[in-house]
């Protein structure tokens, strides 16, 4: 089983990648595609961010790498930096 601080990296980096993508490439995107990449990743972060500091480090990870999935469906991932 993977470390909480190795998946929270990985997490972290797909979350960049997504947002990378998303300032970089000015190509147009179905809205329907668009509305379920920014459903999962209000997801992530409405679960990150519960006041009692209850989170599920695997539903924080299923919804970035549905959200990120979905935006790099059949592409390969380019960082920018």
């Amino acid at each position: 089983m993977k470390s909480d601080s190795l998946r929270l990296r990985r997490i972290q980096r797909m979350a960049h990648e997504i947002m990378d993508e998303m300032h970089f490439n000015k190509e147009q995107r179905e809205t329907e595609k668009l509305n379920l990449i920014i459903d999962n990743l209000s997801r992530a972060v409405g679960d990150l961010t519960d006041p009692s500091g209850n989170y599920s480090l695997d539903y924080l990870e299923e919804k970035v790498k549905s959200a990120h999935s979905l935006l790099f469906k059949n592409k390969k991932v380019k960082t920018h930096y």
